[in-house]
């Protein structure tokens, strides 16, 4: 399938990089470290910005060139190994495209929410739980639009080939954009570029995004009312969620957000926890272009918190998400939710049965 440009690189809004977000990532002889701070130079020595677009062409890095610039390379995870030879490709094949998702009837109408949330191939039953509850399209308080979109790759080698049942289910639903890569947690970066690169296509109108989960709980009304209570100046540079501040790589091979100390080696700047968090979608064209000088990170919350903060947008604390989820005792006390805007995690079930008692008229709090 054709790739799909309407946008073009040198339309891109001019963006700087901000001296916080170069002071946050000490020059050290870390592998990201060092790639970081030689495009950070590229981009200030360029006369025209939009220019060095061009450059980032899909060129897989060698193993070669890895053996020379990390010593410890082959000690890396297998999986690690292909996210390092793919970190230049920053572009992918869209195979299921949803173009009019974000088209309404009324041509001075525009969608103020759009949810898009990470899944993957096997994830069906997630899918169906958040169409069903609290990822419902439709309109909301004063006629507010919201819209649902599911974002996955291709299934893993391992895992049973599931592209006709997808393809299927994008029939039906009309809410899934599958791109052509693997979907493993080291390419959610990709993902998160290339959603960009659809939003700039097909929905650069929304006013909000939220970005999460397919296991995670959102309170959909609420969430809107908060949106719809901020003024213009909060709305426009809008980046909120549970913050993480002060977290440092864990070095832990065993653990699922490993990362090398010959990879990275400092603090990461603040981010929203990727579970799910808020956004205005009036910053994804700079988002968009910056992520080009960014280089990709193996971890997709800490990687948007690096965006942001290039940015110099300072993220916004929300006591109403909580990715890190809340006390056994309350996970299944819906007065305890109707507080909160997102609870991270839930199973399909839990879900379903969380929605119908927040939704039912004799529930008393």
């Amino acid at each position: 399938m054709k790739k799909i440009r309407s946008v073009k690189l040198n339309q891109l809004p001019p963006i700087t990089i901000s001296e916080d977000f170069r002071k946050d990532i000490p020059k050290n002889g870390a592998f990201w470290n060092r790639k970081l701070h030689s495009v950070v130079k590229q981009f200030d020595l360029a006369e025209n910005k939009t220019d060095l677009l061009d450059k980032f062409e899909c060129n897989p890095e060698s193993l070669e060139l890895l053996n020379l610039n990390i010593q410890d390379v082959n000690s890396y995870p297998p999986l690690y190994g292909n996210f390092l030879r793919g970190m230049e490709c920053r572009d992918s094949v869209l195979v299921i495209n949803q173009p009019g998702k974000c088209d309404l009837d009324k041509e001075e109408d525009k969608i103020f929410l759009l949810f898009a949330i990470k899944s993957m191939p096997k994830h069906f039953e997630r899918r169906q739980a958040v169409r069903e509850t609290w990822g419902k399209e439709g309109q909301y308080v004063s006629g507010l639009h919201v819209r649902t979109v599911f974002l996955l790759g291709r299934s893993m080698v391992d895992d049973p080939n599931l592209d006709k049942l997808v393809q299927y289910e994008a029939q039906v639903f009309k809410d899934l954009l599958v791109w052509d890569f693997q979907d493993s947690f080291y390419n959610l970066t990709l993902k998160e570029h290339m959603f960009f690169r659809w939003m700039l296509d097909h929905c650069s109108q929304a006013s909000f995004i939220f970005k999460g989960d397919d296991d995670v709980f959102a309170n959909t009304q609420d969430i809107v009312s908060y949106l719809n209570s901020l003024d213009s100046t909060q709305a426009s540079t809008l980046y909120t969620g549970q913050i993480i501040t002060g977290a440092t790589p864990l070095r832990d091979v065993s653990i699922k957000y490993y990362v090398p100390q010959s990879f990275y080696e400092g603090n990461y700047p603040p981010y929203a926890g990727g579970g799910g968090f808020l956004f205005s979608g009036n910053l994804v064209p700079s988002l968009y272009h910056v992520s080009f000088y960014i280089p990709f990170f193996p971890i997709d919350d800490v990687y948007n918190g690096m965006c942001f903060k290039s940015l110099g947008i300072t993220p916004l604390k929300h006591d109403g998400f909580q990715t890190f989820d809340i006390r056994p005792i309350d996970r299944d006390n819906p007065c305890v939710h109707k507080n909160l805007l997102l609870v991270h995690q839930r199973t399909p079930q839990q879900t379903m049965r969380l929605w119908r008692s927040l939704q039912s008229s004799m529930l008393t709090c």
